[in-house]
């Protein structure tokens, strides 16, 4: 089989600080990136997600090197799905996904903000 020049990606919360790509939780605990050959199969897989009450994911393009590098950085693995592959998603979810409880933490402050917020406070007083 010849490699795709692109494939294409399932992100949530594209372009923004708190951007995630969809994974799959294997049962080894490995998490795995579907990178679908066709858009149109990666669209009908976003939409799957979305019945199962997950927020709409943007379908993006990549080459499959640039996927593949960030999989391997980042402890994951990577499947290609064929173009006309029926993947569907598995029946049980995540309550809560890596970037939702990234959302959640608080920000740490470095002792700049802190003296900022300090003067601010202490000009109202």
């Amino acid at each position: 089989m010849i490699a795709p020049k692109r494939v294409f990606v399932l992100l949530f919360n594209a372009r923004t600080e708190n951007e995630g790509i969809h994974s799959l939780k294997l049962g080894d605990n490995r998490d795995v990136v579907l990178m679908f050959e066709s858009e149109d199969d990666a669209i009908r897989f976003g939409l799957m997600l979305e019945a199962q009450d997950f927020p709409s994911p943007t379908v993006e393009s990549f080459e499959p090197e640039e996927i593949e590098e960030f999989c391997a950085s980042a402890g994951y693995d990577c499947q290609l799905i064929e173009e006309g592959m029926l993947a569907v998603p598995p029946e049980t979810n995540m309550a809560e996904t890596d970037w939702q409880l990234e959302a959640k933490k608080p920000q740490e402050l470095d002792m700049s903000d802190l003296d900022r917020i300090r003067r601010q406070l202490e000009n109202l007083l």
